[in-house]
């Protein structure tokens, strides 16, 4: 693994970018901006999604894909969500069965309900099958670009390929385990930034520890619920993948989903929040994609119909809270 191709040069994907340097001789890293690729490439410095964290100098940034892509063994994309099947489109030409594909979006495709591998190998196929393996745990890109510890892990049907990525991606402060779970990997990944909003809206409401604990934990319920329901096995929805990813979004400051519940509930409408923000907070895409989801299988999932409602109908928040605990009651 001699060349990494990082595909979206967000805050995420430069701190994984930076951190994965160490393992590589060359990262090439995409940026959908040529202003951008070219000041990370003078400046060494992300100035727009990472101010202040060194890019070091075997990075190299561009907004071309097909220099990008040329020579590379993995790729590793990080766009958004509801981006990821039109750059992977654009991507074709230019990948080889040469590549594997390793996924480290959270997001779920609102207009199919598919999830990122699933895109990904969809786009791919006709050309060839390509071999693809996604990336979660409980992580803020400034504390990864920071060097601080982090545990994460690498999911894919192929368990060749998840362990040649874990001993491939590892460092002494970037830990991973594999996992043959793709799909409960992935919809633990997405489904609970949009408990998160829900998280924030309990902080900006000024609520207590009380509150955010009931969140959390039935959030992770509901969660669980629906992962099972296609497939997943709960036990990794019980891990990193899940419920360490579910606490840390809930609850920590630099958690973009938690950011936006937080102003919703002090009343401004979701589009000014929204046009304030220079990232991507998935929970507000995702919401609609789980709740449909669930509706297909048949799931009962409270909170992410509340969160909708909120999003979709402008339910006020309070008037949530109240229709979540007036539910009739029942047994956990």
């Amino acid at each position: 693994m001699s060349t990494l191709a990082v595909i979206g040069a967000g805050s995420w994907g430069t701190a994984l970018a930076k951190t994965l340097s160490p393992r590589f001789d060359d990262v090439k890293l995409w940026a959908r901006d040529g202003a951008l690729a070219d000041c990370l490439n003078s400046q060494r410095e992300n100035t727009r999604y990472l101010p202040g964290v060194h890019v070091p100098d075997n990075v190299f940034a561009s907004s071309e894909l097909a220099t990008v892509l040329s020579g590379s063994s993995v790729v590793l994309s990080v766009v958004p969500a509801r981006y990821t099947r039109g750059v992977y489109e654009r991507m074709r030409p230019f990948v080889t069965s040469r590549m594997c594909f390793v996924s480290a979006t959270k997001g779920i495709e609102n207009e199919t309900l598919l999830c990122m591998s699933e895109v990904i190998s969809e786009v791919i196929s006709p050309e060839f099958r390509p071999r693809v393996a996604v990336l979660s745990g409980p992580t803020f890109a400034r504390e990864v670009a920071a060097d601080e510890p982090a545990a994460l892990v690498i999911a894919s049907e192929d368990a060749a390929l998840a362990s040649s990525l874990q001993s491939g991606f590892a460092r002494s402060t970037f830990r991973l385990y594999t996992s043959s779970d793709v799909r409960g990997v992935e919809l633990g990944a997405a489904l609970k930034n949009v408990i998160a909003l829900g998280a924030g809206m309990c902080q900006g409401l000024g609520l207590g520890g009380n509150s955010v604990a009931a969140l959390v934990t039935r959030g992770l319920a509901e969660i669980t619920r629906l992962a099972v329901a296609l497939g997943a096995s709960p036990r990794t929805l019980s891990g990193l993948a899940g419920l360490g990813d579910l606490v840390l979004t809930c609850t920590g400051d630099l958690s973009r989903n938690r950011s936006v519940g937080i102003q919703l509930a002090s009343g401004k409408p979701l589009e000014q929040v929204l046009s304030g923000m220079n990232q991507v907070a998935e929970g507000v895409h995702t919401c609609r994609a789980a709740r449909d989801l669930a509706r297909r299988c048949g799931i009962d999932m409270p909170i992410t119909e509340q969160m909708y409602e909120i999003l979709h109908h402008a339910q006020p928040v309070r008037a949530a809270i109240q229709q979540l605990m007036e539910r009739p009651l029942t047994s956990e």
